[in-house]
């Protein structure tokens, strides 16, 4: 509508040059914010949602689980690629309003169509804010921090039935981390005098066993917020360094270099296919794991690529500046002799890394959150890419306090031929094998979630061995 309504589209200047009112602008702003919005509800849930629909217990579909986070991000990436080039190529050429409409249009029929396949769903029964019951152990826990907490985990308080006393979550087993915790599932004398003693003094064994699943995750959550900021390179470092290379694809047409993103989309939807029907199959063989990897391994190896990604655009910009030193093209304003598809490598290989780690990190979190916090973990994972974004944004203006003082250009200055982005980018390289490192530490350290259906499986399966 900002767009294409008389009153709300603002007077432009030979279509380019705008002057927009106070209220246009607000207009703007509230549609852009509409869309973090409804960003912040889709993304999260839709994830999981979708996972939801396979039934653990039955072996094929457990295992066509694992594949559906796959093709849930490829299909992202179809849709990123035709908004990258047929909606680009309508917005340039036919105009913002077909631009905007189209996929407004699109979304209706989304919607449309999710409804009516609401017969088919299977829906979990919703269990109440994670939040509250993450309060309730904390308050419990310190409210108890004089007991002493036995060293049988079968006197910790728990429901004798099957299910857990949380709706839709499976009882989870006990571990020995983060003892501070049992505290809060400790049964003392004056709560067997109460008949029913308030969940903010003694929480179940599955209770505290949520929260616990979550406190292990933060390092890896930490982890992945490097890994978006090599990511975020793809729509500042990348662009910048690509508008200085020569952009030409024959005489008359000439690719922008935000438009080179979509080699990175290119990349996802070559690799995922790849993994998911060749390499996993390949892999399984060789480690016996359905999954061909662990998914901590997935993800180490993405971050291993993203490493390997900032050396390639180190290099690059090692070679830009070595024609810039050639050439003395110091204060040229045309573009470097050298072609801007030098940069594909390194949007191929941020590509191949986010279908590593991300994909990885999805599944993840999705597999080993508490069945009640599922939701909540996807968006947890989600918001290591926009805290990778703003430590992006905080390393430049670091580094260009620090390398700009006593009136020097510093690393990144407006006319990168005087300045040393490849810097930047060994930074960033060192930055993320520091990251992996670490990863390697936590990765180890990290124990899986165990449930009550997990322990009766291994039980089983002893009991057939044995037999």
């Amino acid at each position: 509508m900002t767009a294409s309504v008389n009153g709300l589209r603002p007077d432009c200047t030979n279509g380019i040059f705008c002057h927009p009112t106070q209220g246009q602008r607000s207009a703007v702003y509230a549609a852009l914010y509409l869309i973090a919005l409804g960003t912040g509800g889709i993304k999260p849930c839709v994830s999981s949602f979708g996972a939801d629909q396979f039934d653990e217990s039955d072996p094929i579909e457990k295992k066509s689980k694992s594949s559906f986070f796959n093709w849930f991000y490829f299909s992202i990436n179809i849709g990123a690629l035709i908004a990258a080039s047929v909606l680009v190529y309508i917005q340039t050429n036919v105009g913002w309003g077909w631009g905007f409409g189209i996929p407004a249009v699109c979304m209706a029929i989304a919607v449309v169509f999710f409804f009516w396949g609401t017969p088919l769903y299977r829906n979990q029964k919703p269990a109440g804010s994670p939040l509250t019951r993450i309060a309730q152990v904390l308050v419990a826990s310190v409210r108890k921090w004089k007991v002493h907490v036995p060293e049988d985990p079968s006197l910790l308080h728990e429901l004798t039935d099957k299910e857990s006393a949380i709706v839709g979550s499976r009882k989870m087993e006990h571990s020995s981390q983060f003892k501070f915790l049992d505290k809060a599932c400790v049964e003392t004398e004056e709560d067997k005098t109460v008949i029913l003693v308030s969940p903010w003094r003694l929480c179940t064994v599955t209770q505290v066993e949520e929260l616990k699943s979550i406190v292990r995750l933060l390092p890896l959550w930490a982890g992945g917020i490097i890994f978006s900021t090599v990511y975020g390179q793809m729509s500042t470092m990348f662009v910048l360094q690509g508008n200085t290379l020569d952009p030409h694809i024959g005489p008359h047409f000439k690719i922008p270099a935000a438009s080179l993103s979509i080699f990175d989309t290119l990349s996802v939807i070559v690799w995922v296919p790849f993994y998911d029907r060749i390499l996993v199959p390949l892999v399984r063989r060789i480690t016996g794991r359905e999954r061909g990897f662990t998914q901590l391994t997935r993800m180490g190896i993405g971050l291993v690529i993203s490493i390997f990604a900032m050396v390639a655009a180190g290099l690059l910009e090692v070679a830009r500046l070595h024609i810039i030193r050639r050439d003395n093209l110091y204060d040229s304003r045309d573009y470097i002799p050298m072609s801007i598809f030098w940069q594909v490598p390194q949007y191929f290989l941020v590509g191949a890394a986010e279908v590593f780690t991300f994909i990885g990190q999805l599944e993840f979190f999705y597999d080993q959150a508490p069945d009640a916090m599922r939701s909540m973990c996807s968006a947890l994972s989600l918001t290591t890419v926009s805290l990778g974004m703003y430590l992006s944004s905080l390393l430049v203006t670091i580094v260009t306090n620090i390398t700009a003082r006593n009136g020097k250009l510093g690393w990144i200055p407006d006319n990168l031929n005087r300045g040393h982005l490849d810097y930047f980018f060994w930074l960033l390289a060192i930055m993320s094998f520091v990251n992996f490192l670490l990863y390697l530490l936590i990765a180890k350290w990290y124990n899986y979630k165990k449930t009550a259906d997990d322990l009766e499986e291994t039980k089983l399966g002893d009991a057939y061995e044995k037999h």
